[in-house]
């Protein structure tokens, strides 16, 4: 008993698993604005254990036009959100959400039927 030691953790080991309240703003005030244009029309989220994406959709039977992905685990900072187009490409990416969303012109992707 004499070799017994207490360990006391008191970090905050909370990973981020989701978007947080400033990144959800700055992605439904991109949606909002997207919606009134009529370019817009349906939106959904997909979580995974090592990104979570919001996902935009033309139509709600498509695959997702773009996707606003925060990755949880990335490589380098530059990683941490990356726009996709609705071939999984990537469009842009950045360690700052709304300086890309900011850079992206989006009127320039609308989409053609």
């Amino acid at each position: 008993m004499k070799h017994l030691k207490l360990i006391i953790n008191n970090e905050n080991n909370k990973k981020d698993i989701f978007f947080n309240k400033k990144e959800l703003q700055l992605i439904l005030n991109l949606y909002g604005k997207m919606v009134s244009n009529g370019e817009w029309k349906d939106y959904g989220l997909s979580i995974s254990k090592k990104e979570v994406s919001f996902n935009v959709y033309h139509r709600t039977s498509e695959f997702p036009v773009y996707k606003i992905t925060k990755n949880l685990k990335p490589k380098n900072q530059i990683e941490k959100y990356i726009i996709k187009d609705s071939a999984n490409k990537i469009i842009n990416n950045s360690e700052n959400l709304e300086n890309l969303i900011k850079k992206i012109i989006w009127k320039k992707f609308k989409l053609v039927n």
